[in-house]
């Protein structure tokens, strides 16, 4: 017996509430912001970091600041990269099953 079309609405903006509440509450008030999938302040955060700490790394030889600099620009940059699958695990390991 088929779902009327209602109940498959309020199911969705049920479980809508449930995985981004805030981008729910945005569309109720008429101003929506962005999906959480497209928030990316805290990756470009955390690419500036890194970037200031090669860049201090590299003005003071400093082996251990240049490494720990380009791990961290490395996963800020990993963070940014807009193609990652939603069946992915955040391992970057082969996706779930």
């Amino acid at each position: 017996m088929p779902q009327p079309d209602d109940d498959r609405l309020v199911d969705l903006a049920a479980r809508l509430e449930h995985e981004d509440p805030r981008f729910a509450r945005s569309l109720t008030t008429g101003r929506p912001t962005r999906p959480r999938e497209y928030r990316r302040t805290g990756a470009w955060w955390v690419l500036i970091a890194g970037l200031a700490m090669l860049v201090t790394g590299i003005a003071a030889p400093d082996g251990l600041l240049i490494a720990a600099g380009l791990v961290t620009s490395g996963i800020g940059v990993q963070l940014l990269d807009p193609y990652r699958r939603p069946d992915e695990d955040d391992s970057g390991g082969a996706p779930n099953r």
